[in-house]
């Protein structure tokens, strides 16, 4: 068996590296590296430590749409990344302040409530809030 002891980082792939930074930068998280050896790769790390590398070479289209999430046929893959948040209330006012839409309304799920919203390329972020038990 392979011990997994935590997960590392998110790897997002995105079309343009400023558009990217700045979106992401509003959920707290800074440039801690930008690779100069060719590959196309920007690592953010927020206060807490979680860490997103963004890769830099989606094709760039004037209407970006997820091919996970917005086509009738589903194919194989990752749809989304979940990240926890002290409190969903909290969430959804400073969201609105940012202008950044919700897709959907907040919604119970398991020992928690989500809503989801889009970065720029249409990757699909779950922010969570966790019940006090856990």
């Amino acid at each position: 068996m392979i011990a997994i002891a935590a997960v590392d980082h998110i790897g997002i792939r995105v079309a343009d590296e400023a558009r990217s930074v700045a979106f992401y930068e509003l959920f707290g998280f800074k440039v801690e590296y930008r690779a100069t050896n060719g590959d196309p790769v920007v690592i953010l790390r927020n206060a807490e430590g979680v860490e997103i590398n963004l890769i830099v070479n989606a094709v760039p289209a004037a209407e970006p749409s997820n091919v996970l999430m917005d086509v009738p046929t589903k194919h194989a893959g990752y749809t989304h990344v979940a990240l926890r948040v002290a409190a969903i209330d909290a969430t959804v006012a400073e969201l609105a302040r940012l202008g950044i839409p919700l897709s959907g309304k907040p919604v119970r799920l398991g020992n928690g409530t989500s809503l989801f919203v889009r970065d720029p390329d249409r990757n699909v972020i779950e922010l969570r809030e966790k019940d006090a038990r856990g």
